[in-house]
């Protein structure tokens, strides 16, 4: 089994793995982080997103060995010193979360979308949103609570995660 190397979640690991085992179950079964979840195994509901480089990624179908080299962060690893990120902030005062289970999904990939764009229309959050399925269809309260952060309701401004490319998450900017 080759050993694949990789930052998760701000830190140096190796793990040995077979190269086409899924990133998912590397990540859950061997390196212990549990906040992301299995849903579909296909990459259709969007329970195991997680950030390859800033960018959201289905990890139930993303080979280990593609993320060699690559920062991948997981909703375990979002909040910065103890702070929770906005966007998990305004789930939590949104009252997003009902049963919860496609939340971290959710999180990551809203992340995403703020951090390629930060001022999104309705149109933008429901593409970039769409492959996320929630069972108990908070999808209003998804959507109020990305724009609410992208208006500055959290830490003035919007400012990209750290794992995001120029990333400045963190200072605020209003």
């Amino acid at each position: 089994m080759p050993t694949i190397t990789f930052n998760l979640n701000g830190n140096p690991v190796s793990v040995d793995a077979d190269n086409d085992e899924e990133l998912l179950w590397v990540l859950r079964d061997r390196l212990h982080v549990h906040g992301l979840k299995y849903g579909c195994g296909m990459g259709l509901c969007g329970a195991c997103t997680s950030h390859i480089d800033g960018v959201a990624k289905r990890t139930c179908i993303t080979p280990v060995h593609k993320v060699a080299g690559h920062n991948v962060t997981t909703i375990d690893g979002l909040a910065k010193d103890g702070n929770l990120h906005p966007v998990q902030q305004a789930w939590i005062d949104n009252d997003v979360a009902q049963c919860g289970y496609c939340q971290a999904g959710q999180i990551m990939q809203a992340v995403s979308l703020l951090n390629q764009n930060p001022n999104p229309t309705d149109a933008d959050i429901d593409e970039a949103m769409g492959g996320n399925l929630c069972r108990c269809g908070t999808y209003f309260r998804i959507r109020d609570s990305i724009k609410k952060v992208a208006a500055g309701k959290y830490n003035g401004s919007y400012a990209p995660h750290a794992d995001a490319p120029g990333s400045a998450w963190g200072t605020t900017n209003g």
